[in-house]
């Protein structure tokens, strides 16, 4: 599947629509969104705040991905959503509520699963459920990756980030989650198997950034230390 094939298509007034002006608030909205991310993890590693993840910590992630850009961030879509390139047609929009109450339930539940499940079903499950008019695959894999880090105990180190990987090269991600709605929508079966294989090689990706940095004889600037 091509990368580009796989896109959000939704009825909406855009605030911005010079393209480049655009691309600039977006690029600017993903170092703020990705800095949320980081200050969420942040909060719940703190000592005695037992994690809970919350519909309002997934819109308020969203929130961040389209300030400026849309009159929807940070909530529902009210209408139907398509997914250019896939077969997979989200639900309506007056079941999205219940979808997200659902999937934040199966994560809190199932906690004790292993931290690359759990990022993977979110992965998946809210990209299947798409419950915005934009900005739904930056804010899944942005929520994704707090609960990665949160069920891990500790924020992943190394650069070159897993949502930072799939932005560059979205093919094998796609196909992941392709293969995840098909034994959902034709046997109503969790099987993140293939998205559990991509997440734990960025995981490794991102891990071997650190070995890679420490055998550089260039000093880091400073300031400059890895996400």
């Amino acid at each position: 599947m091509d990368s580009e094939d796989r896109h959000s298509k939704a009825a909406e007034a855009e605030l911005v629509t010079d393209p480049e002006e655009r691309a600039r608030l977006e690029a600017k909205n993903g170092i703020r969104q990705f800095d949320h991310a980081i200050d969420q993890i942040e909060y719940w590693l703190q000592p005695d705040r037992p994690f809970k993840l919350r519909p309002s910590a997934i819109m308020s992630l969203n929130r961040v991905a389209l300030d400026g850009l849309s009159s929807y961030a940070g909530v529902y879509r009210p209408d139907a959503i398509a997914i250019g390139g896939s077969k997979h047609k989200p639900p309506p929009s007056y079941l999205v509520p219940e979808r997200v109450e659902e999937l934040c339930d199966y994560v809190n539940t199932y906690w004790v699963r292993s931290p690359v499940h759990l990022a993977s079903y979110v992965m998946w499950r809210l990209n299947w459920i798409h419950p915005f008019v934009d900005g739904n695959g930056r804010t899944t894999r942005a929520t994704s990756f707090v609960v990665l880090c949160v069920r891990l105990g500790y924020r992943v180190p190394g650069s070159n980030t897993i949502p930072e990987q799939i932005s560059q090269n979205k093919t094998p991600y796609y196909e992941a989650l392709e293969a995840a709605d098909a034994a959902y929508d034709e046997h109503k079966k969790i099987d993140v198997s293939a998205m559990e294989s991509l997440i734990g090689t960025l995981l490794a990706n991102q891990l071997a950034t650190i070995l890679r940095d420490a055998r550089a004889d260039q000093p880091r600037r400073a300031g400059s230390a890895p996400v």
